[in-house]
């Protein structure tokens, strides 16, 4: 592998411990997938946040790592912490898990990593451009990164990630060449898709066959604002395949290149979304507990929406919705966050249902309009899912259940 004088120096040890430890893990990924050589980034997202996914042993790593001196060279923001990072005891976490998550976001800020724990840096500041090389991590944004803005990222790890923003570099490999961001399966789409939960139900059955193949969407029309629905297409792909690039044509920025479907893509029809919503309800539980809306993150856009559809109706289920602290910041100027807290709704900030302890709170059925949520929230917390339209979770909030004849 060709390495510059710079990055030599980095893995001799002349810029101290916690860059060489960067430096090998970057170097050591390149020579495991070939990569002729590193690539500077604009940019890294590094997820493994929440202390319910790394436990004492993960924070221990963080730690170490920052008392070796390691601190980012490249703008990087975080994935989402394991609770809210203000609100937290007023949501019902537990303070014990809070001064772990604490902790955890401590280290980060020791390597100059600001506190941004969202699943969507691209709606707060961080939206790369056409052809930027990137290092991030979280699955919905490389998705997001690759297919919608054109920049160029691998699925990177937790650690990876780190690596990466501490050594302002990633190895060339993957995704970062133009040779593998050609299709390897055309999707004809032969059915209606009108809504976010409709993109993710799609997406939930095609990343189930595309595995890790780059799917190529054709007849497939998206509403506006289209960066709502592509993040849930592609954030449920991601989930249930490993989905890091696709594309639609006429829509996104790669898709009418010559030549982007490759000699031997294979070819799939798409006739009703009927399984991939059966695949995302786990109950037939009427009784709903919580109503879950921003996975990814909800921009205000969508909380715009939310609103106008309850309609000043007081809620009777808890309804969360999720998103940055900045994009929350902003609702609040903009009142959206005491609008919807007069009806009994909540603005979560820093969170996700998935990476949160959700199941201390004693929640038991979830409603969502979130393909990822409603593939992860079953094995991740326990809890039973609900999935359909935003109008059908807005009106179990209203009820409480997911009856649809129910008048009260």
């Amino acid at each position: 592998m060709r390495l510059t004088n710079e990055e030599q120096a980095m893995l001799a040890g002349e810029f101290g411990p916690g860059v060489q430890k960067a430096i090998e893990i970057v170097v050591a990924l390149g020579k495991i997938y070939g990569a002729e050589d590193l690539v500077p980034v604009t940019s890294v997202q590094v997820s493994g946040v929440s202390y319910k996914n790394l436990g004492e042993a993960g924070l221990e790593f963080l730690q170490d790592w920052a008392d070796q001196g390691g601190k980012v060279r490249v703008p990087t923001t975080l994935n989402p912490a394991g609770l809210d990072l203000a609100r937290w005891a007023e949501l019902g976490f537990s303070a014990d898990f809070a001064l772990k998550q604490d902790l955890v976001i401590q280290a980060f800020k020791a390597m100059q990593i600001q506190p941004t724990c969202t699943c969507t840096p691209y709606l707060v500041g961080n939206q790369p451009g056409f052809g930027e090389h990137l290092a991030w991590a979280e699955s919905s944004a490389v998705s997001f990164a690759n297919s919608v803005l054109g920049a160029r990222t691998n699925r990177e790890g937790g650690p990876s990630a780190l690596a990466a923003a501490i050594t302002g570099r990633t190895a060339r490999y993957g995704l970062h060449l133009p040779a593998n961001r050609r299709a390897q399966l055309v999707v004809d789409v032969q059915c209606p898709i009108l809504t976010p939960a409709d993109f993710g139900a799609l997406g939930v059955m095609v990343g189930k066959k595309a595995r890790n193949r780059i799917p190529y969407f054709r007849n497939l029309a998206v509403p506006s604002p289209i960066a709502d629905y592509l993040k849930a297409l592609g954030a449920a792909m991601a989930a249930s395949g490993a989905v890091a690039l696709y594309h639609i044509e006429g829509v996104t920025p790669e898709a009418d290149l010559p030549e982007q479907i490759g000699d031997k893509a294979e070819g799939i029809q798409i006739t009703t979304l009927q399984e991939g919503f059966a695949n995302l309800n786990s109950t037939t539980n009427e009784k709903i507990d919580l109503v879950w809306i921003g996975c990814p993150h909800a921009s205000l856009a969508e909380l715009r929406h939310v609103i106008s559809l309850l309609a000043g109706r007081p809620i009777k289920a808890n309804l969360w919705i999720t998103m940055a602290r900045e994009v929350r910041a902003e609702a609040e100027k903009r009142g959206l966050v005491a609008e919807l807290a007069s009806l009994g709704g909540q603005v979560v900030a820093d969170t996700c249902l998935v990476v949160a302890p959700i199941e201390e709170l004693g929640f038991q059925t979830v409603a969502t309009p979130s393909g990822k949520g409603a593939y992860y929230i079953p094995s991740h917390t326990g809890l039973a899912v609900r999935y359909g339209s935003l109008e059908a979770c807005i009106e179990a909030a209203v009820k409480g259940c997911w009856c649809k004849n129910c008048e009260s």
